[in-house]
């Protein structure tokens, strides 16, 4: 086991659906554990995909991160819900779809966008990673990830529609900055569901560079039914199929996580 150390929580975050978000989440977690890191997923999104996807059905829980966001007297804990995966040391906080009525619930409390910050800090720092997957929107639990997050890592599909929305999202960031007080950087952006016989993914792949620049993680993630099938199967890509393409390409972007997690903190002691 590494040296303990603070950990960083990365949120990944696009408002667009269908982009890949929660297979990256997943698949990105996973292989950071494999190569030894202690990681937390937290699965803030309704839908429950990656709690799925790591082999764990929402209705057997009695308690997931719809439990420990609306407690507002302090009895549920983050901790109390974690559940093992499939993986060695890659824990999962689970979703189910009452998360949906969160949002509700949480909208006309004070510092409402603190709660995932407040019910992570007494456990964050157990975790080499914590990473968080996001709703589809840029909505109040989208707003919690931003606030409990250090940086966040941006999959875009590769379509012609990637793009838009980006701006919003820049400023959604730019107003956690100003109005929340909080800077969030941006680790970096992966491409995903590319498809190397179509010209367009080509195009909007050097889109993505045009407007992200050295933001983009050399890593390109390629469409591909294996990641499905595991997904289906409740199992990573790199224990389902771990001679696969996707394999490769999710344990090829987690080392790039960790090199930009380095440099980072580098960086950081010589300020």
């Amino acid at each position: 086991m590494h040296e303990p150390r603070s950990s960083r929580v990365i949120a990944l975050v696009n408002q667009k659906g269908g982009c890949g978000k929660t297979t990256t989440a997943v698949n990105l977690a996973a292989c950071l554990a494999a190569l030894n890191h202690e990681v937390l997923l937290v699965d803030l999104d309704p839908q429950a995909n990656a709690t799925v996807s790591l082999g764990l059905d929402p209705a057997e829980l009695a308690c997931t991160m719809y439990h420990v966001l609306v407690d507002a007297n302090g009895a549920v804990h983050l901790q109390d819900i974690l559940r093992p995966s499939s993986v060695d040391r890659l824990l999962v906080a689970p979703s189910s779809i009452d998360l949906a009525g969160a949002e509700l619930e949480l909208v006309a409390r004070i510092g409402r966008e603190h709660a995932l910050r407040r019910k992570l800090q007494p456990v964050r720092d157990r975790y080499h990673f914590v990473l968080i997957d996001t709703p589809p929107s840029l909505g109040l639990l989208t707003l919690n990830a931003l606030v409990a997050c250090d940086q966040v890592i941006i999959p875009i599909q590769t379509h012609y529609y990637a793009l838009l929305g980006m701006r919003q999202l820049m400023r959604t960031l730019q107003m956690v900055r100003d109005e929340v007080g909080h800077a969030v950087e941006i680790l970096g952006v992966v491409a995903t569901m590319y498809d190397a016989r179509n010209n367009l993914s080509k195009e909007i792949v050097r889109g993505i560079y045009e407007f992200f620049g050295d933001r983009v993680f050399d890593t390109t993630i390629h469409f591909s039914i294996k990641l499905v099938e595991s997904a289906m199967v409740g199992v990573p890509i790199f224990l389902h199929q771990p001679q696969s393409r996707g394999a490769q390409e999710y344990m090829a972007l987690a080392k790039e996580v960790i090199a930009r997690e380095q440099v980072a903190g580098r960086a950081a002691a010589r300020n």
